[in-house]
């Protein structure tokens, strides 16, 4: 009779050892699928969403190579290859204004379709005015001539 008991009792510790163990791995499980969850809730944008960023930021990069386009507007193939940075850039899950100080770093304020307003960048803002300005001192200062010639 004490072998009946004691076949029991190792059937009921493995039974309880089994139902532990299937505890532990589903406890595991459950932990592997939160990981999950926050790993795909973390991760960078993706399509659509990314595609819109680069976009947007485009617009606002000027293309190196080009007469006053931004790199959303040119085709050159340096206008490329900065998009395809921009869009690596934000992939990886920096911020637009970390991208914008990257390549400002890299290119200077030049890159930017809008530069701020600093000592470096006066003839940026200024150079038309003061060209358009020396050009029609000149025109004036001809046709002052001419008329004198005349008289």
């Amino acid at each position: 009779m004490r072998n009946e008991f004691d076949r029991g009792t190792a059937q009921r510790r493995y039974l309880r050892a089994a139902g532990l163990r299937k505890g532990m791995a589903l406890l595991g499980l459950t932990a592997l699928l939160a990981l999950a969850c926050a790993a795909v809730s973390a991760a960078p944008p993706a399509g659509a969403e990314l595609e819109a960023r680069v976009e947007r930021l485009s617009t606002e990069l000027r293309c190196l190579v080009c007469d006053n386009q931004t790199i959303a507007d040119s085709n050159a193939q340096l206008a490329r290859d900065l998009k395809g940075v921009v869009r690596e850039q934000l992939a990886a899950g920096r911020s637009e204004d970390d991208v914008i100080a990257f390549l400002t770093q890299r290119y200077g304020d030049f890159v930017l379709y809008k530069p701020p307003l600093r000592a470096s960048t006066w003839p940026l803002w200024f150079g038309p005015f003061i060209l358009l300005g020396g050009g029609l001192w000149w025109l004036w200062r001809t046709l002052q001539r001419q008329q004198g010639d005349k008289a």
